[in-house]
């Protein structure tokens, strides 16, 4: 069994995979008279597909804990698909690119770290496991595409992975 040691998430690391959703020190501007800072334009909502349009929907994840075992992976092929925490619960984003075939590439699969302040925009296409809330039950805001043509493929892995909660640069 494959071990995959975390990485902290962060805009350049998962760009192939998607966008990270958060404040952090990214540009805002005023609006409502200036009571509310307004962060524009932190993911793109993808949509395809003539009966699919940009949904926003709420989930609540089981809690998992670590060792985390990852035996398969998932992709939406019409629309990407955002996950972003309401109540401050980080998870776990594992990702991966595509491989030969309608399969991911095994070899390069990654594990990222999700704080409490941010969120995961999934790209259209993107192999990743399905929400792993850590530590404790979590509530999500989705936005992804809603309509009724098949958009989830799955894939059971050759080989499977292990998340034993170590970082890779250890410097938790």
């Amino acid at each position: 069994m494959a071990i995959l040691k975390l990485e902290w998430l962060d805009k350049d690391a998962f760009a192939p995979f998607g966008d990270v959703i958060e404040t952090g020190e990214r540009p805002w501007f005023p609006i409502n008279g200036g009571t509310t800072r307004r962060y524009h334009d932190l993911a793109r909502v993808q949509v395809e597909g003539e009966d699919g349009h940009a949904g926003i929907s709420m989930a609540r994840g089981d809690a998992f804990h670590f060792p985390l075992r990852i035996a398969m992976l998932e992709r939406h092929t019409l629309g990407s698909q955002a996950w972003i925490p309401c109540n401050g619960t980080p998870f776990i984003a594992v990702v991966a690119p595509d491989g030969a075939g309608d399969r991911p590439d095994e070899a390069t699969i990654r594990a990222f770290y999700v704080a409490p302040e941010q969120g995961v925009n999934y790209r259209q296409g993107t192999w990743h496991h399905p929400l792993m809330s850590l530590g404790r039950q979590g509530d999500f805001i989705v936005i992804d595409r809603i309509g009724t043509a098949p958009n989830c493929d799955e894939y059971v892995l050759h080989e499977v992975r292990t998340i034993d909660g170590s970082f890779r640069d250890e410097g938790i």
